[in-house]
């Protein structure tokens, strides 16, 4: 890194954009990146799908069991 930086020419806030949602990467273990992509290909759907349905199936049993 330098010691110092010249940012008189910059512009405050350019990348700046409000209401923008992010996606972060989700890993995986390996058995279970196998597993959910056997249920994607089997099911013909994409793998993100796969991992929804399971999570929101996971939320309704929590909520029951809470």
């Amino acid at each position: 890194m330098k010691k110092e930086y010249d940012f008189t020419n910059a512009e405050r806030g350019k990348f700046y954009h409000p209401g923008v949602t992010l996606n972060i990467p989700i890993y995986l273990e390996a058995d279970n990146m196998a597993f959910v992509e056997q249920l994607a290909a089997k099911k013909q759907v994409d793998v993100s799908r796969i991992v929804n349905d399971l999570i929101k199936g996971d939320r309704q049993l929590a909520d029951i069991l809470a």
